[in-house]
C-alpha cells in the first residue's frame, strides 16, 4: 500500500487513510495552499498559519504526554515518548526554522475558532473524554489505558499524513531549479524523508496499538481518525487570506454586480457510474407486462424478456463497434499542431451521424416499449451515482447566498430518469435538457423524442441557455463532462471540467490540439496569473481543460470545504 509517497503496510492506518484519502482536496483547495503553491500567499497571512500552527505542534505535544501514560507496553511507551520529543524539539527549533525558511517571527495572536476546536479535540481524546465512547473517569485497568493511547493515535496520524501527502502533491508541481519560490523551503521540509518518517512511526504505532481492540473500538478510532481529518480542513479553511484568490470560485463573483454561475454537466459517467441506456433497457427487460383483469394483454404487447436481452446485447454490441470505427476513422489523420477548432467539428460531424443512427435502431427495435414511468423513477432514485456528485448539485441548489443554476445537458434517453436521480423534494427544480421517452397513459411507446443526440445540438442547447439569462451583470460558466459529445460544451465554457479519464475524449482531444491539465495544477498557475496579471478573467485560452478524479475536487473548488 502507498500513502502519500511511501510504502507501508495494510493496518487500520493504511486503510483508514485510503478511506478519507478523497477528503485531503477539500485542504488542497483551499486559498491558503493554492496561493503558497503559486507562491504568492502574502506574508500576514503565512504568519497568522504560523502562530496557529505552534498552538497545535503544543497540543501534540500534551496529547502524547497523556498518550504515553497510558501505554502498558514499555516499548510502546518509549515509542510515544520519541514522537512527543520529535515535537519538542521543532518547538525550540521552530524560532530558527522559520527564520531558516526566510521569514520574520510572527507576533504571537489569540487562537481562533477553529484552533481552539482542534485542540480542545486532541485534548479530551488523549484524556479519554470521547463523545458517544464509555471511558471510566479513571483509566483503572491497562486494557482501558492503551485504548485510550490507541484513540490518540488515531487521533494524530491523519494530521501528519495529509501535511505530508499535500506538499508533495505541491512540490510535483515546483521547478527543482527555482531559487525565487519564497516557500519552498518551507514546502521542502515538510516533503523531507524525515517528516515522511516522522508520520510513518505515527501510523505504525497506531496500527501496533490497535491489534487488541474490538471491532467497536475499532470504529471509535475510524470516527477520531475522520473526525480529525474534517478538523484539518477547517484549520486551513479559516485562514485568513487578504488577497486575491481563485478558489472557492463561488466567492469571486460578486452578488452585488449581479454576480452569477452558470453550471453545466453531462448525465452519463459524469453523475453516474453506469450508462442510463443500459439501465433502461434492463428495466425494460426485468418487468413484465402485466394482464388485465379480463385476461387480455397489455395495451402495448412486449417482447419476451430473453428476446428482449438478445436485442439489447446485439444492439450493445454493434454500437460499440461502430464507436470504435468512428473513432479510428478519425484519428488515423495527421495529428494538428496547434488547437483546430474547424477541425474537431467536422469530426464530430460523423459522431453525429453516428449517435442519430444508433438511436434510430433503437427505436426500431422496440426495447423501449412498455415502460412504465413510474419504475423508470424509482429506478432513478436507486441509482449508482459518483461519489459526491448529488452533494454537491443539491449544495448549489440550496445555497441562498449565491446566485447560480444548473444544468444537465444529456443525449440520455429519458430526462424523467435523471430528475429523480439528482433532485429531492427539498430543493428547487433541476433544469435537464435530454431526450424524452414519448409515452401513453405513463406506459412509453417505444419512440425517443429526440432533442439531443449530437455535439452540435448540445452546444446550440448551451447557447441558448446562455442567450436567455439576464445580459447584465458578471457571469461564469463551467462545463462538467466526460464524453466524445462533450467537447464542443467543453470548449465553450469559461471553466471546462472533464470527469475522469476517458481514453477516448482524450485521445481524440489531443488529435486536434486540445491539452488536458490537472485542475489543482491549473488553479496554481491561474494564482500565479492573478498576481502577475492583476486579473481573476477565467475567459481561457481555446483548447485547455482542467481534468478531475472526482466531484469533490469540483465541489472544493467551485464551494470550497463542506462544513
Amino acid at each position: 500500500m502507498e500513502m502519500g509517497g511511501m510504502d507501508v503496510g495494510g493496518g487500520i492506518a493504511g486503510k483508514l487513510w485510503n478511506k478519507f484519502r478523497s477528503e485531503s482536496v477539500f485542504v488542497n483547495y483551499t486559498p491558503f495552499f493554492v496561493c503558497l503553491a503559486a507562491g504568492n500567499l502574502s506574508a500576514d497571512s503565512f504568519h497568522h498559519y504560523i502562530s496557529q500552527h505552534v498552538h497545535l505542534l503544543n497540543a501534540f505535544a500534551h496529547a502524547y504526554e497523556l498518550a504515553e501514560e497510558c501505554a502498558d507496553d514499555d516499548e510502546d511507551k518509549k515509542a510515544i515518548r520519541n514522537l512527543r520529543k520529535y515535537v519538542q524539539a521543532k518547538l525550540k527549533s521552530h524560532d530558527s526554522l522559520v527564520r531558516e525558511w526566510g521569514f520574520e517571527l510572527p507576533e504571537e495572536r489569540s487562537l481562533t475558532n477553529a484552533t481552539v476546536k482542534y485542540t480542545d479535540f486532541l485534548s479530551a481524546t488523549a484524556s479519554g473524554r470521547i463523545e458517544g465512547e464509555r471511558v471510566p473517569g479513571k483509566l483503572a485497568t491497562p486494557f482501558e489505558k492503551t485504548k485510550v493511547a490507541a484513540y490518540t493515535l488515531g487521533a494524530i496520524a491523519p494530521c501528519m499524513r495529509l501535511f505530508a501527502f499535500i506538499n508533495k502533491e505541491i512540490q510535483a508541481l515546483l521547478d527543482p531549479n527555482d531559487s525565487t519560490h519564497i516557500y519552498k523551503k518551507w514546502i521542502d521540509h515538510y516533503c523531507s524523508e524525515n517528516f515522511e518518517a516522522y508520520a510513518f512511526r505515527i501510523e505504525e504505532l497506531l496500527d501496533t496499538l490497535s491489534i487488541s481492540l474490538t471491532g467497536e473500538e475499532l470504529d471509535v478510532i475510524e470516527k477520531l481518525y475522520h473526525q480529525s481529518m474534517r478538523l484539518e480542513v477547517d484549520f486551513f479553511s479559516s485562514q485568513p487570506i487578504i488577497q486575491e484568490a481563485v478558489v472557492p470560485l463561488s466567492r469571486t463573483l460578486d452578488p452585488a454586480v449581479g454576480g452569477e454561475l452558470s453550471i453545466f454537466c453531462d448525465f452519463d459517467l459524469t453523475c453516474t457510474a453506469f450508462d442510463s441506456s443500459a439501465i433502461l433497457a434492463e428495466i425494460a427487460i426485468i418487468t413484465r407486462p402485466k394482464a388485465d383483469p379480463d385476461g387480455s394483454e397489455t395495451q402495448l404487447a412486449r417482447m419476451s424478456s430473453a428476446d428482449l436481452r438478445s436485442t439489447w446485447d446485439a444492439l450493445s454490441a454493434q454500437y460499440t463497434e461502430e464507436f470504435e470505427q468512428c473513432v479510428e476513422s478519425i484519428t488515423t489523420t495527421e495529428t494538428a499542431e496547434t488547437f483546430s477548432y474547424e477541425g474537431l467539428c467536422e469530426a464530430l460531424e460523423q459522431f453525429a451521424h453516428f449517435e442519430k443512427a444508433a438511436n434510430s435502431r433503437v427505436v426500431q427495435s422496440g426495447v423501449l416499449k412498455g415502460l412504465n414511468q413510474e419504475d423508470i423513477k424509482r429506478a432513478g432514485q436507486r441509482l449508482i451515482l459518483q461519489d459526491g456528485c448529488k452533494g454537491f448539485i443539491q449544495k448549489i441548489m440550496k445555497n441562498e447566498n449565491l446566485t447560480a443554476a444548473i444544468h444537465v445537458l444529456s443525449y440520455c434517453w429519458c430526462g424523467d430518469l435523471i430528475r429523480s436521480a439528482l433532485s429531492s423534494g427539498d430543493v428547487k427544480a433541476l433544469n435537464v435538457h435530454s431526450n424524452e421517452l414519448s409515452c401513453e397513459d405513463s406506459t412509453t411507446t417505444g419512440e425517443i423524442i429526440k432533442k439531443l443526440e449530437s455535439p452540435m445540438e448540445k452546444l446550440q442547447a448551451f447557447n441558448n441557455i446562455l442567450n436567455n439569462r439576464d445580459k447584465d451583470g458578471q457571469h461564469l460558466t463551467v462545463y462538467i463532462g466526460g464524453s466524445v459529445g462533450d467537447l464542443l460544451c467543453l470548449l465553450e465554457a469559461d471553466i471546462g471540467i472533464v470527469m475522469g479519464s476517458s481514453p477516448t475524449l482524450r485521445r481524440l482531444g489531443e488529435q486536434f490540439g486540445i491539452s488536458f491539465v490537472p485542475l489543482f495544477s491549473g488553479l496554481v498557475a491561474k494564482q500565479r496569473e492573478v498576481v502577475e496579471v492583476g486579473s481573476s478573467n477565467w475567459k481561457r485560452l481555446s483548447g485547455t481543460f482542467y481534468t478531475v478524479s472526482s466531484w469533490d475536487e469540483i465541489h472544493a473548488f467551485i464551494l470550497g470545504s463542506p462544513s
